[in-house]
């Protein structure tokens, strides 16, 4: 309730901050809401992009309960990606019925991989994961830059992106998603992340391994006295943060585009940490806030257009206006019975 009422509130100062830059509020709201929702092609390319926060939460997510902050989930889809990309280019001939199987294994592998170093250096060396993502951010984009301008450079197009992957790896001749969704890029990755969603929820909350992933965020000192091996547990949870932000290659390679191209990700990555917060690391709950961000990134996209003052770029006051309106409230001691209670007797 405090959540919703934040976003509320949140939603409330964005459109006075419109007010200010010399716009209509009310107009402000309906561009929003018609960009995000006004036709079955809009509302596809905000599941779209609700797809890949989804993954991106549940990466910073995961990392959360134990300890442990990943700014590397941006570091991690693009490895994946590029990776995926790259096996369908070189390996055209796997099988239409493996292919897409294929695909989103590297994907796991490769972001999991990309997820296990910085895992491994802090659980055995006491490496601060921050700063080793962070700079595994640019590793990875440096990679994507080098393969891209060279071996996987597209030869029919000038912009910076890759051929196209084989036919077989993509999702569109048996995708339910897509076929609904037409001309959108929506696509099957979208029943993928609500699955993983749903899946780490009992993971967390309805396993053995999931009380020790909670104990060891909580208590880390009380755990190991417990017998909980913090190192092994720290690797699994950012190897499975890294293939969580790794699947995000499926919804963009397998599910749509079906090819790298620089700068593809909005920045899903970093997105995702506010997805999480907003959430306050709930898998379930990831699931709404991603849909949240998704519709203020694409009904932000017409905003250039639709409006004199105010450009796309208001999305990212949005999103941040909202987190710390969520936050905000979320320190606010609401005793909703008390309200109830006042509204019954003025009634």
């Amino acid at each position: 309730m405090k959540s919703f009422l934040g976003f509320l509130f949140g939603v409330f100062l964005c459109l006075i901050l419109s007010l200010f830059a010399g716009e209509s509020p009310t107009h402000v709201l309906m561009v929003l809401l018609k960009s995000a929702f006004g036709s079955k092609y809009d509302l596809g390319l905000t599941l779209f992009y609700t797809t890949s926060l989804i993954f991106t939460g549940l990466s910073v997510c995961i990392a959360f309960y134990a300890g442990m902050f990943n700014i590397g989930a941006e570091g991690q889809l693009i490895i994946a990606t590029l990776a995926t990309a790259a096996v369908g280019i070189l390996f055209p001939n796997v099988p239409s019925s493996l292919a897409p199987l294929f695909g989103i294994g590297v994907a796991i592998i490769t972001g999991g991989l990309w997820g296990f170093i910085p895992g491994i250096l802090k659980a055995k060396r006491g490496s601060h994961e921050v700063i080793i993502t962070m700079m595994m951010n640019f590793i990875a984009a440096g990679i994507a830059s080098y393969y891209v301008v060279g071996a996987l450079k597209s030869t029919t197009s000038q912009n910076p992106e890759s051929e196209m992957v084989s036919p077989n790896y993509l999702f569109k001749s048996f995708d339910p998603i897509s076929q609904f969704f037409q001309d959108s890029p929506a696509n099957l990755s979208l029943l993928i992340a609500i699955f993983l969603a749903v899946a780490l929820h009992f993971f967390l909350f309805r396993s053995i391994k999931g009380f020790e992933i909670r104990a060891l965020g909580q208590n880390e000192e009380a755990a190991s006295v417990a017998g909980i091996s913090g190192v092994q547990l720290k690797t699994l949870c950012m190897t499975l943060a890294g293939a969580f932000a790794g699947l995000v290659a499926t919804n963009e390679i397998l599910g749509s585009a079906g090819k790298f191209q620089l700068g593809f990700s909005p920045e899903y990555g970093f997105i995702g940490i506010a997805v999480a917060l907003m959430a306050r690391n709930r898998p379930l709950r990831i699931i709404f806030t991603a849909f949240l961000f998704g519709a203020l990134q694409k009904g932000a996209s017409d905003l250039d257009l639709e409006t004199n003052a105010i450009t796309r770029d208001f999305a990212k006051i949005l999103q941040a206006v909202i987190i710390l309106s969520v936050i905000s409230f979320a320190l606010i001691p609401l005793n909703f019975e008390k309200v109830k209670k006042w509204i019954k007797k003025q009634a």
